[in-house]
Parts: C-alpha cells; structure tokens; sequence
C-alpha cells in the first residue's frame, strides 16, 4: 500500500509524542534526583549537628585532654 500524506502526519505526529512524553519523563527523573539529593543533605547536616552536640557535650567532662606531666624516662 502506497504511503499517504497523511500517514506521514500520523508518523511525525507520532515521533513528536514520543519527544514530549521523553522530554517530560526526564523532567520527572530530574526532580526525582533533586528531591534524593536534598534529602541525602538534610541527614548530613542532621547527622553534622548531632556530632557536634555530642562532642561539645563531652568536651566539658572535667577530664583533661593531655596529661598534665610528661613521662619520665
């Protein structure tokens, strides 16, 4: 069967469907990935300020960080 115009209207109109519906499907994906990047952040920061609560905590202990008297030989 010979090919129409209007099957090439069909094709075209078909491959651009196909680009609109990649192109919004890499939108999705990139949102995606910047919604895990900014969730990797937030425990970071999170994880960041519980250490130092931990440290700052346990710096005020009252022990001494160095001794105080070298060693003798």
């Amino acid at each position: 069967m010979p090919e129409t115009d209007s099957d090439k209207d069909d094709t075209m109109y078909s491959a651009y469907e196909i680009s609109q519906y990649r192109a919004a499907e890499l939108r999705r994906q990139a949102e995606h990935e910047r919604l895990v990047r900014e969730t990797l952040r937030g425990r970071r920061a999170a994880r960041r300020e519980a250490a130092e609560r931990t440290s700052e905590s346990d710096s005020h202990t009252g022990r001494p960080w160095r001794h105080r008297f070298l060693r003798t030989a």
